[in-house]
């Protein structure tokens, strides 16, 4: 029995696209480096397939070919970047979230103010998500579960920990809770 072929032709690598749209354009690396902020030697390595994009770096190269960045990006990275504004969105809007990083919306490090009323458990928009969190209690005292740890933070005390580990914050002091928390997704 012979073996069937494929008839669909293989999709040509971000690499190779990137570098046919840049030659197209007659744009030198040096001058993609330029507009993307991203070295001429990471430009070179993610052309020849030898390293893989950020979404980022996706969205401000394809701004510098213009081109749509949909045009690049996979339907597993446009899923991850809307879940990513989603989440931001979901956050700033909850009442206890004051982004302290304007417009970071699409950025990998955001910082926030939260505020977890006395002897509560703060309402999470998510439990856990992938990437580090710093948090830094300034005023209150701080109970969080990372998996099946427990610590108690005071105030000037810190944790990081990764983020990707379901955790829980409870605020256990008489007065409301304030904590710099900095999340960092890849």
């Amino acid at each position: 029995m012979a073996a069937r072929r494929s008839t669909t032709k293989p999709k040509k690598s971000f690499g190779k696209r990137m570098k046919a749209l840049r030659e197209e354009a007659e744009i030198s690396l040096e001058t993609l480096a330029n507009d993307t902020g991203c070295s001429v030697e990471r430009l070179a390595k993610i052309e020849a397939d030898q390293v893989i994009p950020t979404v980022s770096e996706v969205i401000r190269i394809s701004k510098a070919l213009s081109v749509d960045p949909g045009s690049f990006l996979s339907a597993e990275q446009r899923e991850s970047h809307r879940r990513k504004v989603e989440a931001y969105k979901k956050r700033t809007e909850a009442y206890a979230y004051t982004p302290l990083t304007p417009g970071a919306k699409t950025k990998h490090m955001k910082a926030f103010l939260v505020q977890i009323e006395p002897k509560s458990d703060h309402d999470m928009v998510e439990y856990q998500h992938e990437g580090e969190e710093f948090i830094y209690v300034l005023k209150g005292k701080l109970e969080i579960r990372v998996g099946d740890h427990v610590q108690v933070l005071e105030e000037g005390q810190s944790i990081h920990f990764n983020s990707g580990i379901r955790h829980q914050l409870r605020n256990l002091s008489e007065v409301p809770m304030e904590l710099i928390v900095v999340v960092y997704t890849p």
